[in-house]
């Protein structure tokens, strides 16, 4: 009796092992085959790419290639503004092999890489619905994002737009310049006492951490009504999940079904799951509050907007209280993260950039004392601050807040000539696109804000590939209010400081969601 009990004991486990095999087969094998069915048609287009395995696709190759471009760039303080063979070693590897289109893997997913530059035109003129987000990209990002309208895809993501598009208005941004100044002037006194204690030497400023500070303080007065003391703790945590969620790069870090089964919540020390429900926690009280408020005032900030949006939510369930939250939250941490990472990040490569060219610090401190009130900027003066515009703009080339396009074909979608198949996504890395010599010319590596002197359609060949904020339908819905907003902070620093490069700075381009400085940005302040 023993031995049979054992006998089916063991009968059965053979069974569970087979149909876990034979599952695991049906749902890996059927999905290897389509990418091998993607890859195919691509080719027969042209397209071609590196040989894949069948579990990895080129993800072991992608990996050896940022490894040994780590290796090669430690070390290295020359100050290069090309930094795409550094951080995105593979895609500029294959570019070299392959050309501006061709085709790679990851295991279970298949890519297309396009830098040609009519292609690029031809992508960005794409207006439809089934072409959005790289959907395992956005699920991995979910505790920070959630399904805002940076992640979402579809008539939700339409929706989204179009409540929150309604803030960002010429007009309205301008009211909120004198709000950017207030928010300004506090950074401006600590830097003056520092600058003052140093004496004749000035003193080494960290710009950048300062300069985060400041631009939440302004996301959330202007769209929020409250200061970013008051929030401080919803922004320290976005950073902490940031930092945990991009800790290994999260583009190509996924290996098919063991990735899916297997793939952990938690980085280091920092428990992700976790981290987002606090965060979710701390910015649904916070609108909670916001929600009474908004009931008694006059004006319409984006909170309110979106918490009226959120009743009439594109799925028609106006009583659904787990889905009128989930909209509300999911929002307020796309404005959040954006609104404030790309203006810091913009500004404090914008000062390395000065730092490095003195001359342009004069030029824009001439223009602000002949076109502003009292060297401060207000809404009817910003239009007339060309240079500042200028060497923005020069800056956003360079180093482009975010530095990758990525979409995903949820339909097949031709793109030019190409027929690109449903289920393939499409990257466009932006720096390669703005330092290309066929675009820009002979010195597209240089630091040249005269280039924009007749405006982005005379600075260039093809002005539809200066694309800083993205490209197409889908370019940032917050890119006016991010361009004020870096006009007022370099316009006032710039007016109220001289400033060189700290012998102590180690250029460091490093990316987490936007390409920001590894170590910062440490200038030596002079009182002007």
């Amino acid at each position: 009796m023993e031995s049979l009990a054992i006998q089916t004991v063991n009968a059965i486990w053979w069974i569970v092992i087979v149909g876990i095999v034979g599952v695991g087969y049906h749902v890996y094998g059927r999905a290897v085959v389509e990418q091998w069915r993607m890859r195919r048609s691509l080719k027969k287009q042209g397209v071609k790419g590196p040989s894949p395995s069948i579990f990895n696709g080129n993800v072991s190759e992608m990996q050896r290639l940022q490894s040994e471009a780590k290796q090669f760039y430690s070390g290295d303080n020359i100050i290069s503004h090309d930094y795409s063979s550094s951080l995105f070693p593979y895609f500029e590897h294959w570019r070299k092999q392959y050309g501006r289109i061709y085709t790679y893997s990851t295991g279970l997913k298949q890519h297309i890489y396009i830098n040609h530059p009519e292609t690029v035109k031809e992508f960005s003129q794409i207006n439809t619905l089934n072409l959005g987000r790289i959907t395992h990209i956005t699920k991995r990002l979910n505790p920070i994002l959630g399904s805002g309208i940076i992640s979402s895809n579809g008539p939700h993501w339409a929706h989204q737009r179009h409540i929150i598009n309604h803030e960002f208005t010429h007009d309205k941004i301008k009211g909120m310049v004198g709000l950017m100044v207030e928010s300004t002037v506090p950074m401006l006194s600590k830097w003056e006492e520092m600058v003052k204690r140093g004496g004749e030497m000035g003193c080494d400023i960290r710009v950048d951490e300062d300069l985060k500070d400041v631009a939440a303080d302004v996301i959330a007065r202007a769209c929020f009504g409250s200061s970013f003391y008051k929030g401080k703790a919803i922004f320290s945590m976005i950073r902490d999940l940031k930092i945990a969620i991009t800790k290994r790069s999260f583009l190509f870090r996924f290996n098919g079904f063991t990735d899916m089964v297997f793939g952990s919540k938690k980085h280091g020390d920092v428990n992700i799951d976790a981290l987002a429900m606090e965060l979710d926690s701390s910015i649904w009280e916070t609108v909670k509050e916001r929600e009474i408020e908004c009931e008694e005032a006059q004006k319409k900030d984006v909170m309110q907007l979106i918490l009226e949006g959120a009743m009439r939510s594109c799925d028609g369930n106006l009583w659904d209280k787990s889905a009128y939250r989930r909209f509300v939250v999911d929002n307020c941490k796309s404005i959040y993260l954006a609104g404030h990472e790309t203006t810091a990040v913009s500004v404090s490569w914008c000062l390395m950039l000065l730092a490095l060219n003195p001359s342009w610090q004069i030029r824009i401190r001439d223009e602000i004392l002949s076109s502003c009130k009292n060297g401060i900027p207000d809404a009817e003066s910003i239009p007339n601050l060309k240079t500042v515009t200028m060497v923005i703009q020069e800056t956003m080339r360079l180093y482009p807040p975010a530095p990758i396009v990525g979409r995903e074909a949820f339909t097949d979608i031709r793109v030019g000539n190409l027929v690109v198949p449903k289920g393939v996504c499409i990257w466009t890395l932006i720096p390669t696109l703005h330092r290309d010599p066929e675009i820009w010319g002979p010195d597209a590596n240089e630091f040249k804000p005269e280039r924009f002197s007749e405006g982005i359609s005379k600075a260039c060949k093809y002005p539809q590939l200066y694309i800083p904020f993205g490209l197409g339908p889908r370019v940032c819905v917050g890119k006016n209010f991010a361009m004020m907003n870096v006009k007022v902070l370099v316009s006032l620093i710039v007016s109220k400081f001289s400033f060189t490069l700290s012998p102590t700075y180690q250029h460091s381009p490093n990316h987490k969601l936007v390409v920001e400085p590894q170590h910062g940005v440490v200038i030596r302040v002079v009182r002007q």
